[in-house]
């Protein structure tokens, strides 16, 4: 066959990288004034909010609707019960292991589906470790609006709408009290900071073109409107506290009472998180003018100290190749904060138990994925968990193979071991490959697999829901590198980036935008991928001999078809990529390195079987391989490779 010409990589990605018109989805925009105290003896805290509501939509609107996010922490809410139901179920599925030419998923588990950090605690919350938020009343104009409580959602029904492209001026006033540390947010977290204080304040519905996303809190994701925020917090004096935005009075000092008051502003955000201890410890250095980036910690054991300055250190270091990877960070600052339970992102900052690196970069890419571009976790967990994982390998993989022996924070052992490692992964897979593929492959074969496309609530089991939106959304980019080539993959992802920054994008923008770049059809992954549960699996078949060539038939096994690529190695040391494009994709990859790569026909999707002939005899073959850069996510390989003895 014709062998197509390699084109050049700069000039793939110049002519893939020309400008794309902005988006143009209407926002709605928020600014809020929030003064707010906390008593840390109660535990209580008492505030009030200013808030100018901008409907830049086309509808009138007759309700508003406020998230009360800690009701869900009292005895038979609606997480408690969903916990407690979902512990009552034991699931029997493979666990995930490092998918090199050699393993195979490996191990089984029988255990409780429910979210550990949650389990049954919140039924056993006593009358002082419970959360609520009252509102004791919402002005509009002066005038009182009538309140419908929902458990974690207020609806506020209005005397008087707000017209489209109009604005409204509302005042209320809360009382909350802090639960202890269960989910996210809470007082007394197992590391011992004291408040870890995220959805703390009542918190505006999105609306947006599909309409109101009254998402009850059960467990899972968020979404926000974006806009100003101006929140003044007082508390004790001995206290440090670390939060979203830039803090307007570093100088302030307490007053009489031992109070102290902190200032902080952000603008184009749509959350806003804080935490505070009576021993943090603060460092922080500007990177570069205009940024600065900050990391607050217990202040506990030397080591602790040395692995919480290493975590600056790394940000600093990792910062460029973020962004040159997946865009420009918008942001004056980032906090890493000590807090909470686990990792989760909020604007300009987030909320982490401890220093590890992976942790690190995965919630600063949340920055990108959430707080930027700010898609419907509700509705699309992946878009925003599943690539921040992508991006947490991709910067990992980059950082230990490049800077990390360069921290001056970091012991000799952990030099030595990291040489090792680093050794070791020249014979690896991609980074990619044994990390969230292990964890997609084991959902699929696991028999409760869901579409990507169920509501984040709505899941089965916790185990369906946290292997599609980590595991099978980071896959998601490894097989469109597959499909599209690795490079354009990447020029997708600054593309989409810097045409759907705070617009939030759906599945369908994104595609289209990788369809624009790469100029090869794509819906049919976002339906097969997203929309169902179907699998890739494809077998090498039948070898015939045929004059000076050899016949290789390959089997489509799964439901989901895929272009292939095909190895075929002589045993002269010569070899052949056989690339079959899919009828579907209406174009061909464009050749991602030199090897000498014949392209084929393309497979019909409603065919199951393909051949093709060899340019030498059969005798010739040593071995044949299907997706010998293993970025197909097969479901079973053990048919994928054919070595021929002498």
């Amino acid at each position: 066959m014709k062998k197509k010409p390699i084109l050049s990589i700069l000039a793939l990605i110049f002519f893939a990288n020309l400008s794309f018109a902005q988006a143009d989805r209407w926002q709605q925009h928020i600014d809020y004034k929030i003064n707010a105290a906390l008593d840390v003896a109660t535990n209580i805290v008492k505030g009030t909010e200013e808030i100018v509501y901008t409907n830049n939509s086309p509808d009138t609107l007759r309700k508003v609707y406020f998230h009360m996010y800690w009701n869900a922490f009292a005895p038979n809410s609606a997480m408690d019960i969903r916990s407690r139901e979902l512990g009552k179920n034991y699931l029997t599925v493979k666990r995930g292991a490092p998918i090199t030419s050699a393993s195979t998923m490996t191990g089984q588990d029988n255990v409780q589906d429910w979210d550990r950090r949650v389990k049954d605690r919140i039924q056993k919350l006593a009358p002082n470790e419970i959360g609520y938020q009252r509102v004791n009343q919402i002005l509009i104009n002066g005038i009182v609006q009538k309140l419908i409580e929902h458990e974690t959602i207020l609806e506020v029904q209005l005397t008087n709408p707000i017209a489209p492209k109009t604005a409204a001026k509302l005042a209320l006033q809360f009382e909350a009290q802090v639960p202890v540390q269960i989910r996210r947010s809470g007082r007394d977290n197992a590391e011992g900071v004291r408040y870890s204080m995220s959805q703390w304040y009542p918190k505006m519905v999105e609306y947006d073109y599909q309409g109101w996303n009254t998402n009850v809190y059960i467990a899972r994701e968020f979404y926000g409107v974006w806009g100003n925020y101006d929140v003044t917090l007082q508390l004790d004096k001995n206290y440090m506290v670390a939060a979203t935005g830039v803090l307007q009075n570093p100088t302030a000092i307490a007053n009489a009472a031992g109070l102290k008051s902190w200032n902080f502003k952000g603008n184009n955000i749509h959350d806003f998180v804080w935490a505070a201890d009576d021993h943090f410890k603060h460092l922080s250095k500007e990177v570069r003018k205009g940024l600065t980036l900050h990391v607050y910690y217990k202040e506990k054991t030397a080591t602790e100290d040395s692995a919480w300055a290493n975590v600056l250190w790394a940000a600093e270091k990792a910062l460029p190749y973020m962004e040159k990877k997946f865009g420009a960070y918008p942001y004056p600052q980032y906090s890493f904060i000590q807090g909470g339970d686990g990792g989760m992102e909020y604007a300009m900052a987030t909320l982490i138990k401890g220093p590890g690196l992976g942790t690190v970069f995965h919630e600063w890419m949340h920055n990108w994925y959430q707080h930027v571009l700010g898609n419907n976790e509700s509705l699309y967990p992946w878009m925003d968990e599943g690539f921040a994982s992508f991006a947490e390998d991709d910067i990992s993989f980059w950082y230990e193979q490049n800077i990390a022996i360069q921290s001056p924070f970091i012991s000799e052992a952990a030099k030595k071991q990291l040489l090792v490692n680093n050794e070791k992964a020249k014979t690896y897979l991609p980074y990619i490959q044994y990390g969230n593929y292990g964890g997609y492959l084991a959902l699929a074969k696991s028999n409760i697999e869901e579409p990507m496309s169920t509501h984040s609530d709505h899941y089965n089991t916790n185990y369906a829901y946290s292997s599609a939106a980590y595991s099978k959304g980071a896959t998601l980019l490894g097989f469109l590198g597959y499909v599209i080539g690795d490079s354009l993959r990447d020029v997708t992802l600054i593309n989409y980036y810097n045409t759907w920054k705070f617009k939030h994008p759906n599945p369908n923008d994104f595609f289209r935008i990788a369809e624009k770049t790469s100029k090869i059809q794509l819906q049919w992954v976002k339906e097969y991928w997203v929309n169902s549960i179907k699998t890739i699996d494809y077998g090498l078949n039948d070898i015939q001999a045929k004059d000076n060539t050899a016949i290789i038939s390959i089997q489509r096994y799964g439901k989901m078809p895929a272009p292939i690529e095909v190895l075929v190695t002589y045993k002269d040391g010569s070899a052949e990529l056989h690339y079959i494009p899919l009828d579907l994709m209406l174009a061909n990859k464009v050749a991602e390195t030199s090897q000498n790569r014949i392209v084929h026909p393309e497979w019909k999707w409603v065919q199951p079987t393909y051949t093709f002939e060899t340019t030498k005899p059969i005798t010739a073959l040593k071995s044949i391989e299907i997706d010998p850069s293993f970025r197909m996510p097969d479901i079973n390989r053990s048919n994928n490779k054919l070595e021929i003895p002498n």
